[in-house]
């Protein structure tokens, strides 16, 4: 009993060894440093701000006086890119996205200067006073994507966001900086981004569209354009979790 115990071993230990055998990838580089773009380093600002809903007008009233001041302030290394409303998606709820130029150090600065600005603690103040909840992620720019430059009106924005499986934001790159080419002819590829700080294995699409038939026609066409059914049958499966949102600009948003 105890040879034939001992002769199965060998076999047993293998197979043990093969359950924690992964192929280790040659990669020598961060992923921030192989997917983001590298002739800018701006650092982003994704915030998710769900506001009690009979606040809500208040709440709009209150960032579009005080939001536009450190946007248009020369003395802070920041720019508003974006301020909505979720029109479809999470009710009663602002999205802002704000660029910093000079990554994390810029960022640093105006989190200092805003600390010592009266005005804004106020803002803070009177602001947490309407808010349920809120969230936000640092984010960098995938180098394949357009640059969110300000855009005249009207239009819908659409945020997609997708949660990946850790481990697959290289391989997403990859599918997308080909799948980027069939969604340019409408000029409505705004930005895409991916986290660093917060929810991580997070990627947001950031799109703009006329009005929702709009959307529906252009996401529609992309159909039938040779390929596209191929990378997104490759890049589903990378995907544990999405969310879309429709939002709404704010007068303020340069992005209209």
């Amino acid at each position: 009993r105890g040879l034939g115990s001992s002769a199965h071993r060998p076999a047993e230990d293998s197979w043990l060894k093969s359950l924690f055998v992964r192929k280790v990838d040659p990669r020598k580089d961060a992923h921030s440093n192989l997917l983001a773009k590298r002739e800018t380093s701006s650092l982003y600002k994704l915030q998710f701000h769900n506001v009690k809903p009979e606040c809500l007008d208040a709440y709009n009233k209150l960032c579009q006086e005080v939001l536009p001041k450190i946007h248009e302030e020369k003395h802070y290394p920041c720019a508003l890119v974006g301020t909505w409303n979720t029109w479809y998606g999470e009710q009663d709820q602002a999205v802002h996205l704000w660029r910093y130029e000079g990554g994390y150090p810029a960022l640093n600065e105006v989190m200092s200067k805003l600390r010592q600005n009266k005005e804004f603690t106020e803002f803070r103040k009177e602001r947490g006073n309407m808010l349920l909840s809120r969230k936000n992620q640092l984010l960098l720019e995938f180098s394949f994507w357009n640059e969110p430059v300000p855009r005249d009106g009207p239009n819908i924005y659409e945020l997609r966001s997708y949660q990946l499986r850790p481990g697959t934001m290289i391989e997403w790159g990859n599918y997308w900086a080909r799948a980027i080419r069939f969604r340019q002819d409408s000029n409505e590829a705004v930005g895409g981004f991916f986290s660093q700080i917060g929810q991580l294995y997070m990627v947001h699409h950031l799109w703009a569209y006329k009005d929702l038939q709009t959307r529906e026609d252009i996401r529609n066409a992309a159909w039938h354009k040779p390929g596209w059914d191929e990378l997104v049958y490759y890049t589903v499966p990378l995907i544990q979790e999405m969310e879309s949102r429709i939002m709404i600009p704010l007068k303020i948003s340069p992005l209209q």
